[in-house]
């Protein structure tokens, strides 16, 4: 009996290896994911990896194929208590019938690390196989101490022919419930709806069971037309989380493209983030950050075009924002680079909280009482614009115990070319006369 009320991703999960598509990275013959699974003889894992790329199914397998009992978590919604129950459970059952429990924790990295650490002394002891499944990077989210426990397996998303050959299988699967010669689907409009997927098996049958609803009926037949795929996948989204590794992912992308001089890479990854669901206000703020960050004084006009675009997605929003932002993304692009700044600043900083409360030279110090002037305060101070070129040639201003810094040094690129002659010229004027 097919049940209907049961989505068609659920219905049509792989019961055998042999059934699972995707993954050949870490399912071919003799990969120690595949030799765990095929042999039955699990141990901890993580998995971690995008949407509807198999964490769960792969868990399931896991335990279906060692025989032993299967459990699930949800870390969103489960607590201590839940864990403990569970935990309580497999140990009365390897007690009493010498069984092991595969123990699939999905979203584990919304478990804080004390919920992490209840499980550490039961798969020590051996009382739980433990697979936590993620899409976060497990180095930052899950507890060293479970994860040196467990081994990580990186799972991809699908590709468009591993999606594809998904659609075929659930096409002519018995749980679909209807005989496949009465579904019109053809090639082209399948490889459209396996594109919208995105990589997301659990995405791409639902999207089909969406157009099986919407299909045109004729007579007895169901007919998917081009109108009616449009219709089901208007609005889909690329994979794209807001606050997860993914986002981070495409930020860096977009700020190394711009980094790299490449305007039309830095407006697709601009355009992924935006199609994605990003602030846009966020994207200014890291223009901002390219500007003073990649190109600073070797065109300070760029940080003007950075922040004028903030200005106007502030003011106006979409559309008028993002376009405002892809010139000031492209301009950043092009334009030429210099980290000299931001390079010199934290040498600064370090220096600074390394250096100690050195004192101000004397001749630099404010003198606004007349006990500070009796003190010599500013007696030595030599005001530039009182000197030929209005530059007072080896006066020094770092502190004595300190002696000279060299900090920033201009590299030989837009403005800092002249930048660079200048401060070689005052070198030369600094220089003592033979």
């Amino acid at each position: 009996m097919i049940k209907r009320d049961i989505p068609l991703a659920a219905r049509l999960r792989p019961d055998t290896l042999a059934e699972f598509i995707g993954q050949t990275h870490l399912l071919a013959p003799g990969k120690p994911l595949w030799q765990a699974i095929h042999q039955g003889k699990p141990h901890s894992m993580i998995f971690w990896g995008p949407p509807g790329t198999g964490k769960t199914t792969l868990a399931k397998l896991l335990a279906k194929q060692a025989n032993i009992a299967f459990v699930t978590l949800s870390a969103v919604s489960a607590g201590v208590r839940d864990i403990r129950e569970e935990i309580e459970k497999a140990t009365e059952l390897q007690e009493n019938n010498q069984q092991k429990t595969v123990l699939f924790i999905d979203e584990v990295h919304r478990f804080n690390k004390s919920q992490q650490d209840i499980f550490l002394p039961y798969v020590e002891e051996g009382v739980i196989i433990f697979v936590g499944a993620t899409t976060e990077n497990p180095s930052f989210e899950i507890n060293n101490a479970l994860l040196s426990r467990c081994r990580v397996y990186v799972l991809q998303a699908l590709n468009e022919s591993d999606l594809l050959h998904i659609i075929q299988q659930a096409l002519t699967h018995p749980e679909l419930g209807i005989a496949p010669e009465k579904i019109s689907f053809e090639l082209p409009l399948q490889e459209q709806l396996a594109k919208a997927a995105d990589g997301d098996a659990r995405r791409v049958l639902n999207l089909l069971e969406l157009t099986l609803t919407y299909a045109v009926a004729q007579g007895d037949r169901l007919i998917i037309t081009e109108d009616v795929l449009k219709q089901v996948v208007s609005g889909t989204l690329n994979r794209f989380d807001k606050g997860g590794d993914i986002f981070y992912d495409h930020i860096s992308a977009l700020h190394k493209s711009v980094r790299g001089s490449s305007p039309d890479a830095a407006l697709y990854w601009f355009a992924r983030m935006v199609t994605g669901g990003c602030d846009p206000l966020y994207i200014a703020r890291r223009v901002i950050r390219m500007a003073t960050e990649d190109i600073g004084i070797a065109d300070p006009k760029a940080l003007s075009i950075a922040l004028n675009a903030w200005d106007v997605q502030e003011r106006l929003g979409s559309p008028e924002g993002e376009l405002a932002l892809a010139e000031a993304i492209v301009y950043m692009a092009i334009a030429p680079k210099s980290n000299a700044v931001y390079t010199a600043y934290k040498a600064a900083l370090d220096e600074a909280k390394n250096s100690g409360s050195l004192e101000v030279p004397i001749h630099l110090r404010n003198a606004p009482t007349r006990l500070m002037r009796g003190m010599g305060h500013g007696a030595e101070y030599r005001y530039d614009h009182d000197e030929p070129n209005a530059f007072a040639a080896g006066q020094t201003y770092f502190p004595e115990k300190m002696g000279e810094r060299k900090y920033y040094c201009p590299v030989p690129r837009g403005l800092e070319i002249k930048i660079r002659e200048k401060l070689e010229w005052l070198k030369k004027l600094a220089e003592p006369v033979e």
